[in-house]
Order: C-alpha cells, then sequence, then structure tokens
C-alpha cells in the first residue's frame, strides 16, 4: 500500500466579515488530498483535510518542502507496523524532517493539513466514521455519539446593528443551536456592551452566550472588560490578550470570576505547557481552544490533551477552535466538552451538514467514511476540483 500523489488547492473564504484583530476578506485554506493506491469502486480512495479557519493558505510550504519529502520517502516508511494503514505519526516526522524546533507558524497548519488528510485515509480504509478511528487510535472506550455544539458568529460587518446581531443569532436558534459566540474589542466598550445586551435579548442568559476578543486588549483594557462583563455572568471570555502573553491570562483569571478560554493559536504541545504552567488556567472552570489544524495534526493535539490531564484538567474542559467537521469528528473520538460551529460564516469550511443538526444545541457525526468532508454540499465542489478520480 502507497500513496500516489499529493494535491493541495488554496481556496478562499466567502464573506467580509472582521473581528477586532482582521478581515477575513483576504483569508483562504489549504484543501489537501492524499491519494492512495487502493482502488475501491472502480476509484481510489483519498483522504481530504485542510489547514482549519481564519489564516491563510500554506501552499508554498506544503508544494516546496512538506510534499516533496513525503513523495520521496519508501512506501515502507510511511506504514504502521502492520502495514495496513498508514501512519500519522510517521507522516509528520518525514513531513518535517530537517526543519527546526520551535517558530511553528504557517508551518503547523500545513503539516496538520496532510496529518489530518491521512486520519481521513485510514477511517476510510476501514470503512468507518473518522471518531471510530480516533477513539480506537488513544484508547478511548468508544467516540461519543452526539455531544454539545455552539454558533460561533457576531463579527463585525459594515453598516453593522444591534438588529442585525439578533436577526443572525435567531437564524441560528432556528438551526438548533442554543448556545452563541460573538465578537468584542472592534468596537469600544460602551458599543461592545450594547451588542452583548442585544444578544441576550435573544439567547436570555448569560450562560449562552461567549465573547471572544481575539487577542486584542492590553492588560488595562482587559481588566477594563473584565469588570464590565462580570455582571453577565457570560459563558466565557476568550482570546483576551496576545496568546503567549501567560502572564496577562493569570492576571485576568485572577481577578474575574467566570470562564476564560483560550489556546487557539498555540500551535504545539510545548506552547500548551506554557499555558499549563504559567496562564493561571483553573481546574473545573476555564476552557482550553487548541485546535489540531493549526497544530501538526491530530497527534500533536493528542499531546496536548494528555498534558492537559496530567495537570489535573479534564478532556471535557477542551472545546476546539475551528467550526468545522474535522473538530466535530476530534470531540467526538477524545470524548472531549463540546465543539463550535460557523453555520453562518468562513464558507465552504465552515458549520456541519443538516444530517448533523440534531436540535437542542446538540450534533452528531456524519455516517460517511472518514470526516464526511463529501457530504458538506459548499465544499463537495471544491473537493472534486482538487482531486476528480475521487467522485
Amino acid at each position: 500500500m502507497r500513496i500516489t500523489d499529493i494535491r493541495d488547492l488554496a481556496v478562499r473564504l466567502q464573506g467580509e466579515v472582521a473581528n477586532a484583530v482582521v478581515n477575513f476578506a483576504e483569508h483562504d485554506v489549504s484543501l489537501v488530498a492524499v491519494v492512495s493506491d487502493v482502488i475501491r469502486n472502480g476509484r481510489p480512495v483519498v483522504g481530504f483535510a485542510f489547514n482549519s479557519i481564519g489564516r491563510f493558505a500554506q501552499s508554498g510550504i506544503l508544494r516546496q518542502r512538506l510534499i516533496p519529502r513525503l513523495e520521496a520517502a519508501a512506501p515502507a516508511d510511511l506504514l504502521d507496523a502492520g502495514g495496513l494503514r498508514f501512519d500519522p505519526a510517521k507522516i509528520v516526522a518525514v513531513a518535517m524532517r530537517n526543519e527546526k524546533p520551535g517558530g511553528h507558524g504557517d508551518r503547523a497548519g500545513a503539516v496538520a493539513a496532510l496529518e489530518l488528510a491521512i486520519w481521513d485515509l485510514n477511517a476510510k480504509l476501514a470503512d468507518e466514521p473518522a471518531c471510530h478511528t480516533i477513539a480506537r487510535a488513544f484508547g478511548r472506550a468508544g467516540p461519543k455519539e452526539t455531544m454539545s455544539a455552539y454558533a460561533a458568529g457576531g463579527y463585525y460587518y459594515p453598516g453593522d446593528s444591534a438588529s442585525r446581531l439578533r436577526d443572525e443569532f435567531a437564524a441560528y436558534r432556528d438551526l438548533g443551536f442554543t448556545a452563541f459566540k460573538m465578537k468584542i474589542g472592534g468596537a469600544s466598550l460602551a458599543q461592545d456592551l450594547a451588542r452583548i445586551e442585544a444578544a441576550l435579548e435573544l439567547t436570555g442568559d448569560g450562560s449562552a452566550l461567549a465573547v471572544d476578543a481575539n487577542g486584542r486588549f492590553d492588560l488595562d483594557t482587559a481588566l477594563a472588560y473584565a469588570d464590565a462583563l462580570a455582571p453577565y455572568r457570560l459563558r466565557w471570555y476568550e482570546e483576551i490578550g496576545d496568546p503567549l502573553d501567560f502572564d496577562l491570562n493569570r492576571h485576568i483569571a485572577e481577578r474575574y470570576d467566570g470562564a476564560i478560554a483560550t489556546g487557539e493559536n498555540l500551535f504545539s504541545a510545548v506552547d500548551t505547557q506554557n499555558l499549563l504552567r504559567f496562564g493561571g488556567m483553573r481546574r473545573g472552570r476555564d476552557i482550553f481552544q487548541m485546535d489540531a489544524g493549526l497544530s501538526y495534526g491530530l497527534s500533536e493535539y493528542a499531546r496536548m490533551i494528555a498534558l492537559m490531564e496530567r495537570h489535573g484538567f479534564e478532556p471535557s474542559q477542551a472545546i476546539p477552535h475551528g467550526g468545522h467537521l474535522l473538530n466535530l469528528h476530534i470531540g467526538l473520538g477524545l470524548g472531549l466538552g463540546g465543539c463550535e460551529c460557523y453555520p453562518g460564516v468562513f464558507q465552504p469550511f465552515g458549520g456541519y451538514p443538516a444530517a448533523c443538526m440534531m436540535g437542542g444545541g446538540v450534533v452528531r457525526a456524519p455516517d460517511a467514511p472518514g470526516f464526511g468532508l463529501e457530504q458538506k454540499p459548499e465544499l463537495r465542489p471544491h473537493l472534486a476540483a482538487l482531486c476528480p478520480q475521487a467522485f
């Protein structure tokens, strides 16, 4: 068994939404296909994945460094001990050959796209949803059948208004979501509080609403927001300052009684170790949002979860960033605390197929083998363009 081809395609995100730091109109995503020599129903078995949402495609890194290394490898160097499946850890080791440690950046997302495509490929070879493959690989009792999901949105738009925000969350509620997340930090504190109160008119309770500053705040601003947010008793206060300013995070944890959430911009287990050591995260309360699609893939992400557990945190405190099918399967397979969903933004990657939605804020994985990306109507044309022989 061997890999016969590896392809990538940069796909532009749809829509012109903005958070407190960036406008996503220029953002794209690296979509990857790993083609095997296994033929079923007259077509090769192909693994698909991408490098998560909210960054940029990594075509240069993939084409100039990582893919050539994998193509040059002996087939046996990419297989597990039994020779029946591809080994994700070996894929990462070969892709990272001659790469120095640290300085993760876009390289971490490029490797992740390849590694996650291997998980999709292995699950298809086993003819099962990826969450089952993941649970078995990491010794979990079995994948959860369902999990809670929240709808992420509430971005800043040209001509933004409170009524627009309420209408957006009402549409998510009609899809079956009961918890929501919105952006802060892109307006004044007074304006953001008005937006929060408009959202609360629909959610009814602060425990159903999280806010995300996308790393915008310095310590003084972060503390001012913390004091203003405290009476609302929100679901969590997210990505408050620079993601590597663990001391700022610690200061907020000492001052703010509500839950805080961070980690989506930590791209390695070592970064996560530093958050656990120095960030003031509280057991049973705070949320870890690391994303396998941004951090070398599921193998590295699983090491992050293991670190959390060794520090006394529960897997239920991990709710990955990303809002897409890859992390839905990972959350189910590893028994995590929930997942994010982008039902209204970041197409064609954000959100889940209609078959995943069960109402009451609960979702399930698609029945299809692998991650089920082919079941997402918005994404299927791009998959077909990248690898026509798979369709």
